[in-house]
């Protein structure tokens, strides 16, 4: 068995790290942009403190700002039209995981046009050309959508959310700068960060995790789990840390997987239009209780990652239900609801839920396998 790591190629992080942006984009020879982002990052202005460097520079670039936060396939084929009305060589998507999938998307039905049906860029997509290059800036600490050879897209038609992962989609250049992330108000920082604790968390115990990127995931818990609460409440210092924290989750979870935390999510935003983060951090210590039999000794170091102490003197049960409780305690001291129904989530809704579940790319990466009804159970668990 070999296992295999897929890296985008430049990345810049800390503060000012925008200011890379220009160079990178005149080193390219980039004759046309398309800047994609949502009216909001344009409004509140943080997609132009990027549109303004560029305007400096003489750049020439068109804005494509129609993006939601649960990218829909028109998204895509709306981003596609202009940046073919563009003419654009080059996109740099600004934004959290919504912006950046999408650009994934539009970038490689552009370099790729018989994928122009969305739908079939589902699951590991077998595209033969790059995309076009994508500068990816980070507006967010959870998806880490600018390291990731995934994207997700809903499909509001079927209401299901579709996974796709394609080595020839990753951003060239990826853009970590604190100072993109400070005004994110806690809410949103509060669901991201979960979502950045569910991807390193899931993929250290999913059933492709290697040493490798092992060393990334716990490294990412362990920076997630300090600094989350008070990235919450505005601290500056804390939401940089986060900025690297769910990066580096995402180095390790875009080349082993992840779990049916995400299956379930995934539907739950759907359906629902639930932020991804918010959906995913809920689910997170009841698939975490599910899957604790299949784990070994895993969730001790995951306990440890997330400062337990004295975890080497407990037992394997007792160390799992430390990582679990130290887990929840994090979402609930972040704002994190603990029932589905807080959030709208009907009874009778639960088994198209499991169905769509158990149908998402990521469940085959569970550490435990699981049938409809035992996620039906779980999602029961929590309404």
């Amino acid at each position: 068995m070999t296992n295999r790591i897929i890296l985008n190629e430049t990345s810049y992080f800390g503060a000012g790290a925008i200011q890379h942006i220009v160079p990178e984009v005149q080193g390219r020879g980039a004759k046309k942009v398309l800047v994609v982002t949502d009216k909001d990052l344009m409004k509140f202005h943080v997609a132009t403190k990027v549109t303004e460097l560029l305007d400096q520079a003489g750049v020439a670039y068109d804005v494509y700002d129609k993006i939601k936060p649960n990218p829909t396939i028109e998204n895509v084929q709306e981003g596609v039209a202009a940046c073919k009305a563009a003419g654009a060589d080059l996109l740099v998507a600004i934004g959290g995981g919504s912006a950046i999938d999408t650009s994934k998307a539009i970038a490689i039905i552009m370099t790729n046009p018989e994928f122009a049906d969305v739908r079939s860029l589902e699951g590991a997509s077998p595209t033969k050309h790059k995309a076009l290059p994508i500068i990816a800036v980070s507006t967010t600490s959870g998806t880490a959508a600018e390291v990731t050879i995934n994207y997700v897209i809903t499909d509001v038609e079927r209401h299901r959310k579709f996974v796709c992962a394609d080595p020839h989609d990753i951003p060239v250049v990826a853009i970590v700068d604190a100072d993109m992330v400070a005004s994110m108000p806690p809410k949103l920082c509060a669901a991201t960060g979960m979502d950045a604790l569910v991807h390193a968390i899931e993929g250290y115990i999913t059933k492709g995790a290697w040493e490798l990127t092992d060393m990334m995931h716990l490294k990412a818990i362990e920076i997630i789990g300090k600094n989350l609460r008070a990235s919450v409440k505005g601290d500056h210092t804390a939401r940089g840390e986060m900025a690297l924290g769910q990066y580096i989750a995402g180095m390790g979870f875009s080349n082993v997987g992840l779990g049916i935390d995400h299956s379930m999510a995934h539907p739950l935003s759907a359906v629902y239009d639930i932020p991804h983060g918010t959906a995913c951090a809920i689910l997170l210590a009841p698939v975490l209780k599910f899957n604790a039999p299949a784990t070994g000794d895993r969730y001790r170091e995951i306990a440890r990652a997330m400062g337990v102490v004295d975890v080497d003197k407990l037992s394997t049960e007792d160390a799992r239900t430390a990582a679990i409780d130290a887990v929840q305690q994090l979402a609930d001291d972040v704002g994190i609801p603990r029932k589905l129904s807080e959030l709208g989530v009907k009874a009778e809704d639960i088994p198209f839920l499991a169905k769509s579940a158990m149908a998402d790319a990521c469940t085959p990466g569970n550490p435990r396998d699981v049938t409809q009804k035992e996620i039906e159970d779980i999602y029961t668990s929590i309404l």
